[in-house]
């Protein structure tokens, strides 16, 4: 079924997605069929969906690490559970406090058959996990003043900090520069994913936890 509106699939999802571009085009379609009946996607979303939301969160699949990771906040599934459909390898543990997103995670999940996801739902500063976490994303949550600190105690010691953000993520560092210090995070960087190969870049601050 043709859904109005939706983004025509850019040509380098296959390249992205390889043998699991019919997993993504999948959870993308339903994600414009129900996204904004659940309060999930904005209305003007559907002519963007691919290459701000799916493609803009896959970039990130090649710095994850076999193990667990946890997606914090992870709403709509962007980037959680594009990131298990792109790296069936990596366990992402999808942490998200509002039961309608929960439901909407568990309930894709099961239609996708991603038997490497698991959803909790809590707060990420409630969030009871074992073990630690090797890895941690965040996608649009909140500024990393305030991100960091949530974050760092569901981290184990050497595990890394992937959080994607806007444009402004050199300043939100420079804002954050006292709660990195006190966090004791370590090879510190920013990196622009992306350019050249989707219409718009992916920004990652990455850290590691001491």
């Amino acid at each position: 079924m043709t859904i109005p509106n939706l983004e025509i699939e850019p040509a380098v999802a296959g390249s992205i997605f390889g043998s699991r571009l019919d997993l993504a085009r999948a959870f993308t379609d339903d994600l414009a069929r129900r996204g904004e009946e659940l309060g999930l996607i904005g209305p003007l979303e559907l002519p963007r969906l691919w290459s701000r939301h799916i493609l803009n969160s896959a970039l990130v699949a090649p710095l994850l690490k076999p193990g667990r990771v946890g997606d914090i906040g992870s709403g709509a599934g962007l980037p959680g559970l594009v990131l298990a459909i792109a790296r069936p390898d990596v366990t992402m543990i999808l942490i998200e406090p509002m039961e309608r997103r929960v439901d909407w995670l568990r309930h894709e999940s099961n239609e996708l058959g991603l038997d490497n996801v698991e959803v909790v739902r809590a707060r990420a500063e409630d969030a009871k996990l074992s073990p630690w976490l090797d890895q941690a994303t965040a996608r649009a949550v909140s500024a990393l003043s305030k991100l960091i600190p949530l974050t760092v105690p569901l981290v184990r010691s050497g595990g890394e900090l992937l959080f994607m953000k806007g444009a402004n993520v050199s300043a939100e560092v420079e804002s954050a520069a006292k709660v990195i210090r006190k966090a004791r995070l370590t090879d510190i960087e920013i990196l622009t994913l992306g350019a050249g190969v989707v219409p718009e870049v992916t920004r990652v601050f990455r850290a590691t936890v001491d």
